[in-house]
C-alpha cells in the first residue's frame, strides 16, 4: 500500500520523536517517517532531495532548541529552497518553548503553519494529519 503521507521529525528529544511516530501509527494510516536530530540533517536531505518532490516531507514537525543547527536557523536555510521544491510542504513549530517571541517568530515565517506547544496532543495530531 502506498503511504499516505511523509511525516518528517526535525527534533533532537528521541523519547518525542517514537512517541510521535508511534501516535501516528494509531490514527491508521499508511505514511513513511523521516527523522533528524538536528537542522543540517534536514537541510541537507532537502537538498539533495529538490528535483524528487515523491521523496520529500508533506509535514514537518520542527523542534527550536537543537545541537548544530537549530529550528530558526533551519529555517533561514530552508527559506531560499521553497521557490524550487515541486510541492507544498506543510512546516509546524513544535517545541517545548512558551516564550511569545519564540512563537511571534515562527509564526512570522510564512512556510510555518502553525507554533505548537509540546507536547503534541493526540486530537491536534489527528487534525493535522486528516486536513494534509
Amino acid at each position: 500500500m502506498e503511504p499516505s503521507f511523509h511525516l518528517c521529525i526535525i527534533d533532537d528529544d528521541e523519547i518525542y520523536r517514537f512517541t510521535t511516530i508511534q501516535s501516528v501509527k494509531f490514527l491508521g494510516k499508511e505514511h513513511k517517517s523521516s527523522v533528524f536530530s538536528n537542522g543540517e540533517d534536514a537541510l541537507a536531505f532537502i537538498t539533495e532531495n529538490l528535483d524528487k518532490p515523491a521523496v520529500l516531507p508533506d509535514f514537518i514537525f520542527l523542534d527550536i532548541d537543537m545541537p548544530i543547527m537549530d529550528g530558526f536557523q533551519f529555517l533561514e536555510g530552508y527559506r531560499p529552497l521553497v521557490p524550487k521544491i515541486g510541492k507544498s510542504i506543510e512546516i509546524y513549530m513544535v517545541s517545548s518553548s512558551v516564550d511569545p517571541e519564540d512563537i511571534e517568530r515562527a509564526r512570522a515565517y510564512p512556510m510555518v503553519v502553525d507554533y505548537i506547544s509540546k507536547p503534541l496532543d493526540s486530537d491536534r495530531l489527528k487534525t493535522i494529519m486528516n486536513a494534509g
